[in-house]
């Protein structure tokens, strides 16, 4: 049975729509939730024990909220979970977009992760990071910038499972194809058919919820993954297991 029972989890991006699930999922499972998010994020969840606002991008910042966290106590467990994309194709990226993306979605991700690694390793019990990626780690779905972050990310995730298992952190990462977020206000907005087109391609015939990534995390995240570092768990509803576009092509008209 998965328990976090008085577990010390620090939470990024803990105001958007996976961190919300994940914020429930994780303090039902006793765990005492570190919330961080930007400026303006609503940090008020029940199970949320101690929150902090700050802009992974900003260098200074993210080492200042390292050192903040620390001084409460250290974390037994990292989910960094914060993410963001808004150039969808080659043809809309731009310098600024790429280096904005690449911090948003994976330089402050590492240097956090980086920032709170000495005092981890001095930790006991049950110790570990998940990293929240994306099925554009693994194949090209749009967002070329954020796809690089995100690949960038289950790089720095087997880095730390081969080089700090030694000191008895494991380290691990949620591969989740597309979850309905903020992150799809701005392609609504211009069109509210999208995601029954994108549900379309999945086998399971809909899109991955909230609660289902939440709970994958929750998992890896547990003693009951104990002997689990260095993985990446696809939560896709069967999106990379084939495609369907290729299949309805060949099939006989």
């Amino acid at each position: 049975m998965i328990s976090l029972d008085g577990a010390r989890i620090l939470l990024t991006g803990a105001g958007g729509g996976i961190g919300t699930a994940l914020t429930a999922r994780l303090s039902a499972l006793g765990a005492r939730i570190i919330a961080c998010d930007v400026d303006g994020a609503d940090l008020s969840a029940p199970g949320i024990t101690e929150s902090h606002h700050f802009d992974l991008c900003d260098a200074t910042a993210t080492t200042g909220a390292a050192k903040a966290i620390l001084a409460s106590g250290t974390p037994d467990i990292v989910i960094s979970n914060a993410g963001w994309t808004r150039e969808d194709t080659l043809d809309l990226t731009t310098p600024v977009g790429i280096t904005a993306e690449m911090d948003a979605n994976f330089t402050g991700a590492a240097r956090l992760t980086h920032a709170l690694l000495p005092a981890m390793r001095r930790g006991t019990g049950n110790r570990a990071f998940v990293f929240i990626a994306s099925v554009n780690a693994l194949t090209h779905h749009g967002n070329p910038a954020y796809s690089a972050a995100k690949a960038a990310l289950l790089a720095w995730m087997r880095a730390l499972a081969v080089e700090e298992g030694k000191h008895g952190i494991r380290a691990n990462a949620v591969i989740p194809a597309s979850v309905r977020t903020n992150a799809w206000v701005y392609r609504l907005a211009t069109d509210p058919t999208v995601m029954d087109r994108v549900a379309s391609l999945y086998p399971l015939g809909r899109i991955v919820t909230t609660d289902e990534v939440a709970n994958a995390v929750a998992f890896l995240a547990s003693p009951v993954a104990s002997g689990i570092t260095g993985t990446a768990l696809t939560v896709d509803c069967g999106l990379m297991a084939g495609n369907l576009p290729f299949l309805d092509a060949i099939r006989p008209r």
